[in-house]
This record gives C-alpha cells, structure tokens and sequence, in this order.
C-alpha cells in the first residue's frame, strides 16, 4: 500500500474496502481511465495496466513521478515557503500576466505553472513539481480551473506544508514504473481493456442539488451528456467481458441500474470541501458488473499480470 502524494478531490480512501468488496476474485490488468488523486490505485499497486485523465498537467505529473523522481524530488526540495519573497531569478517576480503585482512567492509559482493554458514555453518537470507545490499550499488542497484552464485557487494557510514528499514520490514511481500513463478521452479503454481485465471508473460527480458543483476542477468539466457516454461505455466493456467497478453520486443509482448493473448505495464524507464544517456523508454509488457469487475481499484478490 502506498500513499497519494496529491490530495485530490472525490478521494476514495472512504470507500476503498467497499470497492474491494466488488472486485472479482481475480483479474488482469488493472485500467483507470478517470485517475485524479489515485487512492485505489496506489493501495492496490497493481502493476501492468494503465491509467488517464485528461488533465494534462496531472498526466505530465505522473509521468514523471514515474521516469524521474529524484529529480522532481531536488526540484521541490528548491522551492521556497509560500509567504516568502518572490523569486527575482525567476519571471513574475513583480507582476501577473494581467499587471497586478505578485503579493508572495506562492502567486509568483502560480502565475508559473500556468504558462501551458497561456501557450508558453514551459518546462516538463518543473510543471510538475510546480502542480505538487501548489497542491500542498493552495487553500484547502483544491485544484481548480478557470475557463482559460488557468489555475486559479489563492494560497492556503498551513504551519508546516510539506510539498517536498520524497518518500510518497519514490514509492509512487515504484508503482506505477509498469504502467502505461495516458491523457487521452476515456474511451481509450474500448481498446486497451480485454476480457478478464478490471477498469475502475471515478468521474467527476454528478451534482445532488443544483449548487452542488463537482466538475469544475478542469475548465471542460463533466456533464450529462458524459455521464450518460460513460454509462455505455461500461455496457460495452462489460458485453466484451471486462469486469467493472464505478462510483457516483447517488443520483445516478437509478441510471445504473436500469443498465443492468449491481448498484449500492454507501456514505462517504468529502475530503475536500471549501467548508470544513459542511464535509457531511452523501450518498455514493457503487455499481459494479462483478456477480456476488464471483467476487474476493481485499486480502484474497488475485492478479493475473502483478
């Protein structure tokens, strides 16, 4: 079992046991095409797979968290804390792309790893280490994006954030050094995932209220029309034989189950709310194509490629 090294919102560490209780006994390769923070992942350290999000920035994160850890390591072991002055080596030490003036280091890195949305020159590996940076000091560890896809969450107030994470890197490039990281639209999976093979869906939410909002973490966000595109995809995946486990809002038990489906309704607390005092359980879905008569436990799954 490792660590996330991001925190990540709709974390699954809540549910982790409930999701292993609709594994099947055995499977091959392990698939997840919605990855985000990858709590399921990283506690199961499967090996041969793949896994994708369209988040740009967060494939290139992974990527190199696999192929160059200490790397990325010495970059963040560099950076200053969030309060200090700006970086006068460094490009917008004064002032942002819009010409106001940079209150602290933090804005400074910020205005940094937005270079991409901006169509600037950037550098892989400092992108990354700039997204873990962010991550550790925004407020509240969100990550957001504003229409243009520029990050835009101000900084967060901690005693001691520790954005290095050299231990949780290194263990998280070990996992994932025999797997295939991707940033492509989900469907990808109709062609990497073959019979026997488990795919693990977690799209972003479908809201329960109209001002519960769970898809702007990225500037094209998730709507209807996907939630309905990924309820197909898993029925095709599940008529080439490829097992499925999904979790959603609990709006969408009824849409899963008329899919054919096993649905069950479980609580789950947010992890990442903008009000500490509002992290309430809500109802999630688990559905699953995994008979009850066909799946194992968290301590008796069997892999077929580990």
């Amino acid at each position: 079992m490792v660590d996330p090294v991001l925190k990540w919102a709709g974390g699954k560490r809540q549910l982790l046991d409930k999701l292993y209780a609709r594994f099947p006994a055995k499977f091959d390769r392990y698939h997840e095409p919605m990855f985000g923070g990858g709590a399921l992942f990283f506690d199961l350290e499967p090996g041969a797979g793949s896994i994708n999000d369209t988040n740009p920035r967060l494939v290139n994160f992974y990527r190199q968290v696999r192929d160059r850890p200490d790397a990325l390591v010495d970059r963040l072991d560099s950076f200053a804390d969030p309060d200090s002055e700006p970086d006068t080596s460094r490009a917008f030490a004064d002032t942002t792309r819009k010409e106001t003036g940079v209150e602290n280091y933090y804005y400074q890195q910020r205005e940094l790893f937005n270079r991409r949305p901006n169509d600037e020159p950037f550098d892989s590996l400092d992108e990354a280490a700039l997204l873990l940076y962010l991550n550790r000091t925004c407020y509240n560890g969100l990550y957001r994006e504003n229409q243009s896809g520029e990050f835009n969450v101000p900084v967060g107030r901690y005693a001691n954030p520790d954005w290095v994470r050299r231990d949780e890197i290194r263990s998280a490039g070990s996992v994932l050094e025999s797997t295939e990281i991707l940033n492509r639209d989900l469907e990808y999976i109709r062609e990497y995932a073959a019979a026997g093979d488990l795919v693990y869906f977690d799209p972003p939410y479908e809201p329960m209220s109209p001002t519960a909002q769970f898809t702007d973490y990225s500037a094209e966000g998730f709507g209807q029309q996907d939630q309905q595109r990924l309820v197909e995809l898993a029925q095709q995946l599940t008529q080439n034989g490829v097992h499925v486990v999904l979790s959603n809002s609990g709006i969408m038990a009824e849409m899963y189950d008329d899919a054919g489906f096993y649905v069950d309704i479980e609580g789950a607390t947010r992890s990442i709310n903008s009000d500490a005092d509002n992290r309430d359980e809500v109802d999630e879905i688990i559905a699953t194509n995994v008979a009850p008569t066909d799946r194992g436990d968290r301590e008796h799954i069997e892999l077929g490629n580990h």
